[in-house]
């Protein structure tokens, strides 16, 4: 099948056309969990959603206004896995999976952090 470009798609300039969202009672704190444990870049906005970017990819984080929360599972590739799994421990995750080889030749943990949200941190390492 081949794929149909859409050329009416506008979108601001470094945006991807899809970024996931998440909506939090505590958007403060996990933006601060998501700069820390991925060494990502962005900051808190109280005004309006932060974007936060990790590895050049964008994530959006929301307060719950009218909307209630909303928490993500999201694959994240990392250059090293297992110190970004140890940041996300100490910032209060809970281990899910630790860090280990994959069939499909990934390094992976699992992490669930305190708002709710899955973290599957990744580093592919080849089959």
């Amino acid at each position: 099948m081949q794929a149909k470009k859409n050329l009416n798609i506008s979108v601001p300039e470094g945006w991807p056309v899809i970024t996931p969202r998440i909506f939090t009672e505590d958007p403060q704190g996990l933006v601060g969990f998501i700069l820390n444990t991925f060494e990502a870049e962005g900051e808190y906005l109280s005004s309006r959603p932060s974007a936060i970017s990790i590895g050049g990819s964008l994530v959006m984080i929301s307060g719950i206004e009218f909307r209630g929360s909303f928490p993500a599972c999201l694959y994240v590739y990392v250059a090293d896995v297992d110190a970004t799994y140890k940041r996300a421990i100490d910032g209060g995750a809970e281990s899910l999976e630790e860090p280990q080889d994959t069939a499909y030749g990934d390094r992976r943990g699992i992490v669930g952090d305190s708002w709710g949200n899955i973290w599957q941190i990744a580093s592919f390492k080849g089959r």
